[in-house]
């Protein structure tokens, strides 16, 4: 091989090094850099807050919030004026005076990753905003298919599965909620009795912001060849988030947590998960790494995390809870 085709090799090679990073459409922020565009951003919350916000195993401090979900409000808010002003541009271009319509965002991950402290942290910051918009939280637990459905359908250890979802409910709700419409129904679940509470609801009332935080909600479904298939839920979202971490860890921090439950909540004669609290300690542990192993890891791994590439933003945990690593996706 002579000279210029060792450096035509040489230079292809450098080439293709230099674009598989380019290929990423995320671009990546460690957590010092990511604080830093926090800028005068005031820190809205206090201990009492984190005390009512945080989850039972997360143990989120005012440093994290001040060094990832400051800067995080600080970039959605601009978001959410950006979508309004666009929102005004085009009914300007169609000759229509529509009122604004909710910014929905969208927060996704697995069980024990901590989505709902985010969300309910991300509500409250979004909430003190000057402008003080409405900020609404749902979460798609209320959109399960009730447990009498799930029994007779043998979905009961598939629950939190894309197929235990009324899926239609759902999208019927957003494309209510998206449309501006006033006073929209969504159904609650409750973790005691692990169920749909029949004939309970919370109203969702033209929010500025809707949070909608659940296991699949980047879900995407197989596409019809002739292109009639329903929207995905994923369709309604303004921003979408994946909170991510290693294996090892989730696995350790469902675990924690179903035995401080066992300690706490399982306890209450109510529960759905009573006779829990009623076993041995180790027959309490070698549960919960059932139900981790067999149902949780094989929906992380077949349905969950395979949707985090459809995020707009990924948030990666270390060991201790912590943001490690920010993704956000190039525009």
């Amino acid at each position: 091989m002579d000279q210029r085709s060792n450096a035509r090799s040489r230079g292809a090679s450098h080439h293709g090094e230099a674009s598989s990073g380019d290929f990423s459409p995320y671009r990546r922020f460690g957590r010092e850099e990511w604080a830093g565009l926090r800028a005068d951003t005031p820190m809205t919350l206090d201990e009492t807050d984190l005390v009512r916000l945080r989850g039972l195993n997360d143990p989120i401090n005012l440093d994290e919030v001040m060094t990832i979900y400051l800067p995080l409000s600080r970039l959605l808010s601009h978001y959410v004026e950006a979508t309004q002003e666009l929102f005004r541009v085009t009914e300007r271009f169609l000759g229509g005076e529509g009122s604004k319509v909710p910014f929905v965002i969208g927060l996704a991950g697995s069980v024990a990753v901590g989505k709902s402290t985010t969300a309910r942290i991300l509500k409250a910051l979004l909430s003190r905003w000057s402008s003080s918009p409405k900020v609404d939280l749902v979460t798609t637990d209320g959109f399960l298919y009730p447990n009498a459905v799930l029994q007779r359908e043998g979905l009961m250890r598939r629950k939190g599965f894309p197929e235990s979802y009324d899926v239609g409910a759902l999208l019927e709700f957003l494309a209510a909620v998206k449309a501006g419409k006033a006073g929209v129904p969504a159904p609650v679940y409750s973790h005691l009795v692990y169920d749909v509470m029949p004939d309970e609801h919370v109203v969702i009332d033209r929010p500025d912001i809707l949070i909608l935080e659940g296991l699949n909600v980047l879900q995407t479904s197989k596409l019809p060849k002739n292109g009639q298939g329903l929207p995905f839920v994923s369709d309604f979202f303004d921003f979408s988030i994946y909170l991510d971490a290693d294996d090892a860890l989730l696995e350790s921090w469902y675990v924690e947590r179903f035995m401080r439950l066992r300690e706490t909540a399982f306890r209450k004669p109510e529960s759905y998960f009573h006779r829990y609290a009623q076993i041995s300690a180790e027959e309490a542990l070698k549960t919960a790494l059932d139900l981790w192993t067999n149902i949780n890891l094989v929906n992380l791994h077949d349905t969950i995390r395979p949707t985090r590439p459809r995020a707009d933003l990924v948030l990666t945990k270390g060991a201790d809870h912590h943001i490690v690593s920010v993704d956000l996706r190039k525009l």
